[in-house]
């Protein structure tokens, strides 16, 4: 994870929130970074953590969280010492804290082997393509309760990269809308836990199915984090921007919404922000 994006947005894995909706959206750059972030989050925070992985292989994931730089003080030692932790996901999944569903490699499953029971991404081969049920009921089954003489983990994290990928297949917005309505009903109001989707905004205004799953999602989110290219194009030291939304969708809109825009640059372990225009390399 990276500690200058907890500070932005006042968190830490100690004392992170239940029963929210969070929306990762990218406009003309790579919101990735802002996946694997929550990623390694949730992970550090205990948390029981299903992740349906339509983009990347679970090595990707794996190998970029061993990266992430996450900064640990050592008490007791004179002076203080600091260390760098990534995550291992190999281990979280070895020990029941991660259910990775890859969706990569789950295609080929569906498409070139006999499957016994109905596979997460059944729809790949059945003529209804909005039947996003058994994928509905991986999500629920991996997040069910604990049981007696299992681990205990701190609430259960819904986490998709990304929901695009699902128009991209056939699938329309409505049936998205649909499956995310019923997975923040099982994990956030009936177990108190999380979601985390990312989902592309093409920039296409013809694309009248991502501009509904967009629109659709933003009015359930409780944080949004949009990820911008630059207007002016490629720069070596800004990447982009950050806009950080906070809404409670229960409020009237003027009541509401809270906004912080910030520029950011990506590094090879780290991300760090500022505020726009105030880049050390510009200063």
């Amino acid at each position: 994870m990276f500690p200058e994006l907890n500070n932005l947005l006042n968190t830490t894995p100690d004392r992170a929130e239940q029963g929210k909706l969070t929306l990762l959206c990218d406009a003309k750059t790579d919101g990735s970074f802002l996946v694997h972030h929550f990623l390694s989050f949730y992970l550090k925070a205990n948390c029981k953590v299903c992740f349906v992985a339509l983009i990347q292989s679970f090595s990707h994931y794996n190998i970029v969280g061993q990266k992430l730089v996450n900064i640990v003080e050592l008490r007791g030692a004179v002076p203080s010492t600091w260390v760098t932790q990534g995550v291992s996901l190999t281990a979280a999944r070895e020990c029941g804290q991660l259910v990775f569903l890859e969706g990569l490699k789950s295609s080929v499953d569906v498409f070139f082997r006999a499957q016994a029971a109905p596979h997460p991404l059944q729809f790949l081969r059945e003529a209804d393509a909005g039947n996003l049920q058994p994928l509905y009921e991986f999500v629920r089954e991996a997040l069910k309760p604990v049981g007696d003489g299992q681990a205990a983990w701190r609430c259960p994290v819904l986490l998709v990269d990304d929901l695009s990928v699902l128009l991209s297949l056939g699938l329309g917005a409505v049936a998205v809308l649909d499956f995310v309505h019923y997975c923040r009903v099982a994990v956030c109001w009936e177990r108190k836990g999380n979601i985390v989707a990312l989902v592309h905004d093409s920039g296409d205004t013809e694309d009248e199915e991502n501009d509904i799953l967009l629109n659709g999602l933003s009015h359930q989110s409780h944080l949004i984090l949009r990820a911008e290219g630059l207007a002016t194009g490629f720069c070596r030291d800004v990447h982009g921007q950050l806009r950080v939304l906070w809404r409670t969708p229960s409020q009237p809109a003027a009541q509401r919404d809270r906004s912080l825009t910030y520029q950011y640059k990506i590094q090879d372990k780290s991300v760090s922000f500022f505020a726009k225009g105030m880049s050390p390399a510009v200063l």
